[in-house]
């Protein structure tokens, strides 16, 4: 067990996936669209002892596990694992899911939710980093017309950012996509 913000938890592994319920300004939307209590996330890495996230905010980096959750409402956050992790995160895995975090390191934030690696949102960058380093795709990847995009606030949110071109047909992926995902099992939530 380790102590992170005063709070006794499991251990974490290198590639673990974190979830906690943002604080931004989009995050109320992008709760209410998805259907989902949790808004941002990221990957455990561990280096000199220390526990780290690999998340996308402005820019896409790395920062302490305590930081990151002291970030998130309330301090609440869920720790998810790759079904039969031992198995599939091999150092030489782990090495390369490192490499294509780094290859993003740095990058912009995409607050339009555009699928390309020139900017990247919290969800796109795990779910690359794990297709691209495990080949496994965790989460089933969206469009935009597949989200709730009923309720005011998402309309005001969407308005803001894309005025009256709305990209229906966008591929996305959501937290709430990966939270859900039969490739995970859940290890901690507080």
């Amino acid at each position: 067990m380790l102590t992170v913000c005063s709070k006794e938890v499991p251990d974490f592994e290198n590639g673990d996936i974190i979830f906690q319920t943002s604080q931004s300004s989009q995050s109320e939307a992008i709760q209410l669209a998805s259907k989902s209590k949790y808004s941002h996330m990221g990957i455990i890495y561990e280096e000199n002892e220390d526990y780290y996230v690999y998340e996308a905010v402005q820019p896409v980096g790395i920062t302490k596990l305590g930081e990151w959750i002291k970030k998130g409402k309330g301090g609440h956050f869920v720790l998810k694992r790759i079904r039969n992790a031992k198995r599939k995160l091999t150092p030489e895995v782990l090495r390369k899911m490192k490499e294509v975090g780094e290859s993003f390191k740095g990058k912009n934030y995409d607050s339009y939710f555009e699928w390309s690696d020139e900017k990247l949102y919290c969800s796109e960058l795990v779910w690359k980093i794990y297709k691209r380093a495990v080949n496994i795709e965790i989460g089933e990847l969206q469009k935009f017309k597949d989200f709730d995009l009923s309720h005011p606030t998402v309309q005001s949110k969407m308005k803001e950012r894309y005025g009256d071109n709305l990209p229906m047909d966008e591929l996305v992926i959501s937290p709430s996509q990966i939270f859900n995902s039969n490739q995970l099992v859940e290890i901690y939530s507080n």
